[in-house]
């Protein structure tokens, strides 16, 4: 070892008997019975940890079936983290070694056998002492004495390593560092498996300019780069055109043009076409409507907002609803929506005798319209001040019923939640609904007027991001404003199923009776 010789012992019974007298150790091992811990013993086998980074074993990948069942216990000390090359999953060591002059002592807590596990029978024991054998400096092999390193591992033009081949020659080791790359010596690992050395291309290449672009001409980063131009929709269409033309001129030159001309135009759809198309659409799935305002950002907003609610109506009931749609009055059926959001804008078109008529049939038949006027509650203490005069506008042919403050004990604020307040983008409007002696419909309420804004508060982008910020009470007030959302469209499904729950402590107070 003083010469450079690496000694590798193995654990047994006999070693743990003279283990206070054996001077090869690397370190002092624990002696006594099994109280004390000479020796391991573990009902269930133990697994290696991964190896560390000053270990010459680090980088060797550990099986998952390598176990040790029994290791003999270093003792305790100062310098023994230093000393382990190796341990097992509890942090006890597996492979400790001590520097002896230009050699060392390393060893291995466990038998060399499969008597105290199978970490002998794998192929990582193999590894473990190739990389041991090439610590040893006592055997001088052609690359020690500096014979020539032979190609092992070679780049080819791609980057990719691949075994050595071709007119590639050996090199000394001393010439590594000062030899260029070229057909005779490229870039790849030299020598034996034990002596293996790596020759770079790196070091041999000039430092890196920066790329400053002429004068005049524009600089696109890679993600912001313009999309290519798509020229399929075009010529697709061309073709189309191609083939129409060829078609249409066959039969005019057959005589059949103006039987074809007939036929289409006896089928050309027609306004009624169009009902018909929109129903079978909104009646196909349960779904949330959106009230037309003319006006393109408010709509576009409206859709948002019903989205992102009908999403957390998903994931938090069994509610499951479709896609909202936006209802125009004027031309739309509106009988397939449970609840019609219409948010009031100042530019809305008063509303046709055709479309109140829908709208009266729709709240008279149990719809809930919600009427929301956006202005945070300036409307004032009432539905008749100046500031409603818009939305009595244009309701002015409605067949409303008296308006009323929700009361605190109404089924919209426990019909899913228990809410005392009913907050969107703004708070502090007031919400009003029917009195309860004059709404239909077993007492539910067909409209709810507010102004706090709500669909601003659910309306989400396509990754499900808020599109507004609420006031004055943040990410908390805009999750209240889903909840009261929620308890709208369970009152719009099943009514006042829920009002029994206003008597609940005079009933409690009757059975206990």
């Amino acid at each position: 070892m003083e010469q450079g010789a690496v000694l590798v012992r193995f654990a047994g019974p006999l070693q743990v008997q003279a283990a206070q007298t054996d001077p090869l150790l690397p370190v002092r091992l624990l002696a006594g019975g099994r109280a004390l811990g000479g020796v391991l013993s573990w009902t269930t086998p133990m697994r290696l940890a991964p190896f560390p980074e000053a270990s010459p074993f680090h980088g060797l990948a550990v099986p998952e079936d390598v176990e040790v069942r029994s290791q003999v216990l270093a003792e305790p000390g100062l310098d023994l983290n230093a000393r382990t090359w190796a341990s097992l999953t509890d942090g006890t060591p597996l492979v400790t070694a001590e520097r002896r002059g230009r050699g060392m002592v390393v060893l291995i807590h466990t038998s060399a056998n499969a008597e105290w596990g199978n970490l002998a029978l794998s192929g990582l024991f193999v590894d473990m002492l190739r990389r041991l054998a090439a610590l040893s400096q006592g055997a001088a092999g052609p690359a020690a004495m500096g014979g020539p390193l032979a190609p092992a591992e070679l780049l080819d033009g791609l980057g990719r390593l691949a075994p050595a081949s071709g007119i590639a020659a050996p090199m000394e080791r001393d010439a590594l560092a000062s030899t260029r790359p070229q057909p005779r010596h490229p870039p790849g690992f030299y020598g034996p498996a034990e002596r293996r050395a790596a020759f770079n291309l790196g070091p041999a290449l000039p430092p890196a300019n920066r790329f400053v672009p002429p004068s005049g001409a524009a600089v696109t980063p890679v993600g912001e780069s313009r999309p290519g131009l798509d020229l399929g929709p075009p010529l697709l269409l061309a073709a189309l055109v191609l083939a129409l033309a060829d078609m249409a001129a066959t039969l005019a030159l057959r005589g059949l043009l103006w039987r074809v001309a007939l036929l289409a135009l006896a089928l050309w759809p027609s306004g009624p076409a169009r009902a018909e198309t929109f129903a079978l659409e909104a009646g196909l799935a349960t779904r949330l409507g959106c009230v037309a305002t003319h006006d393109a950002g408010m709509d576009r907003l409206c859709l948002a907002g019903l989205r992102g609610l009908s999403a957390r109506l998903a994931e938090r009931s069994t509610a499951e609803l479709a896609e909202p749609m936006l209802v125009n009055p004027e031309r739309d059926p509106v009988v397939f929506f449970p609840l019609l959001y219409w948010r009031v804008t100042p530019n809305q078109p008063q509303p046709s005798e055709q479309a109140v008529e829908k709208l009266n049939a729709y709240m008279a038949k149990g719809g809930v319209i919600v009427f929301d006027t956006g202005d945070e509650g300036q409307a004032g203490a009432g539905p008749n001040t100046a500031e409603l005069e818009r939305l009595r506008r244009l309701v002015a042919g409605l067949a409303l019923p008296p308006l009323a403050p929700m009361g605190a004990d109404h089924v919209l604020t426990r019909s899913f939640y228990l809410l005392k307040s009913v907050p969107g983008r703004w708070d502090g409007a007031t919400l009003w609904v029917s009195q309860g002696a004059e709404a239909g419909n077993d007492g539910v309420s067909p409209v709810v007027v507010g102004g706090n804004d709500w669909i601003a508060a659910w309306a989400v982008d396509e990754r499900g991001r808020p599109l507004h910020a609420v006031v004055p009470g943040g990410e908390r007030q805009r999750e209240l404003a889903y909840r009261f959302g929620i308890n709208l469209v369970i009152y719009a499904f099943t009514g006042n199923y829920k009002a029994d729950q206003v008597h609940l402590p005079a009933i409690m107070d009757r059975l206990k009776r």
